[in-house]
């Protein structure tokens, strides 16, 4: 009934994965963007009709073999069973011939939206189990990332109609409202970078990864190289950039000094003045000092930097494609982090510039959970998940911008060497492990 090949007309893999709802990871860029793996790119047809497409990528692991994965799976109308299915024994057949040792696919469909059930996430599991795919309940193997995001709607759910940044925010919770507010009050400062301005000033890519080092240093999470990073905003330029957050001395040591000359102002006023406009100016005259107090914690904190100098305290990458923004990667440097709320101020950039564009969906990243098993109903869908403990803080973050909780159907696998397989599961979690060790002993 249907037809599977190889792709050869990228253009149409794009222009179909545009029009149903693929994301930037199936897309022909992603391989570009992941050079350490083999791409292979396959089409389905019904007679001339195109109405499947995946990408997988292929790496060979230690003790495991070759192991194919598929970002955000496949291509396609998930209620076709029959699609699934023929391209299943399809794909299995490609897998023998190239000896591979499993297939893993983590699909883009919600199984749990704010913790509600999605009937789509549950017949979609359903039916992969049904295919012979086994759902894989050891969150720290997971091969990209776990399956628990949270996502900004930037359009009316009823009307559909384009929110604003201003707007979006008046819904967060008070502490991202006042941050935002008073960023600029604070000594902060912002710019939004393109690929470009990176090639052109490397100081900026430099900025960056000093606050991803400090941020991967409170998280367990694996932390990117600059190489990386770089490579990454080259693939996808056309759609990445790189938001910055500047703590500038010079700036916050103005604002302070016109805050003092209003002291002094209010205080020759209350020689001459009658006792309600005393206690008016006296009443002002405190909420400055309370805005002075914490200015000379930040000039505290930042002594051992000059009072002209300025430095990267937050910043974040985004890619926005087809209709969503994803937060790639961000974080906060340690310095001042506390006293300035850097990233409520660089998610406000990234939100805003997500709304100018006209994005329907500002993803803002994932969060690492527990280890979560069945051992009674191996095939069930994934139970709630618990966050990972040094992670509560990130959870509570993105939380805090009023978004929707969504959880993915999880990752699964289409299993063709057993043996090879259960080494995968043994090597992976324990090799990602040594991994961040060592790239935080290189680093530090």
């Amino acid at each position: 009934m249907y037809s599977f090949s190889a792709e050869k007309d990228f253009k149409a893999y794009d222009d179909y994965l545009i029009a149903n709802g693929g994301t930037y990871m199936q897309c022909s860029l992603w391989p570009e963007a992941k050079p350490a793996w083999s791409s292979h790119f396959y089409c389905g047809f019904e007679g001339e009709k195109r109405v499947f497409q995946c990408l997988i990528l292929g790496r060979n692991l230690p003790t495991a073999g070759l192991i194919w994965y598929l970002p955000d799976g496949f291509i396609c109308d998930y209620k076709n069973k029959q699609l699934i299915k023929e391209f299943c024994d399809f794909i299995k057949g490609e897998m023998k011939k190239n000896n591979v040792t499993a297939l893993l696919t983590d699909p883009h469909i919600p199984l749990r939206i704010n913790h509600e059930y999605q009937d789509e996430g549950l017949e979609a599991h359903k039916m992969l189990i049904d295919l012979g795919f086994k759902l894989n309940h050891n969150i720290e193997n997971y091969i990209y990332k776990a399956p628990v995001q949270y996502y900004i709607p930037l359009k009316d759910k009823e009307t559909g109609e384009q929110l604003t940044a201003d707007g979006i925010i008046h819904k967060c919770e008070k502490g991202v409202r006042y941050s935002v507010r008073i960023g600029d009050q604070r000594g902060l400062t912002s710019r939004i970078c393109s690929y470009e301005d990176v090639k052109n000033d490397p100081t900026l890519m430099d900025d960056f990864m000093e606050v991803m080092g400090d941020t991967s240093e409170r998280n367990d999470f694996m932390e990117r190289n600059a190489e990386y990073t770089t490579h990454l905003m080259e693939v996808f330029r056309d759609y990445m950039d790189l938001s910055l957050v500047y703590y500038d001395k010079s700036v916050d040591k103005a604002l302070q000094d016109k805050r003092d000359e209003q002291v002094a102002a209010n205080l020759k006023k209350m020689e001459t003045c009658n006792e309600k406009q005393k206690k008016k100016l006296s009443n002002e005259n405190e909420a400055i000092q309370q805005q002075t107090d914490n200015y000379m914690k930040r000039y505290e904190l930042a002594k051992n930097f000059s009072d002209k100098e300025k430095f990267c305290v937050a910043g974040g990458l985004t890619i926005r494609y087809n209709g969503i923004a994803g937060c790639i990667f961000g974080g906060s440097r340690n310095i001042l982090r506390n006293e300035t709320r850097p990233s409520h101020f660089v998610n406000y950039l990234r939100l805003k510039k997500s709304v100018d564009l006209g994005c329907d969906i500002h993803d803002l990243g994932y969060i690492f959970v527990d280890e979560t098993e069945h051992p009674a109903d191996p095939d069930a869908p994934l139970s709630e998940f618990t966050c990972r403990d040094d992670f509560t803080g990130i959870r509570d973050f993105k939380a805090s911008f009023n978004s929707d909780l969504i959880e993915f159907i999880g990752e699964y696998a289409l299993v063709n060497n057993k043996f090879k397989f259960k080494c995968y599961n043994d090597f992976v979690p324990k090799a990602r492990k040594l991994k961040v060790k060592v790239m935080r002993k290189i680093r530090k």
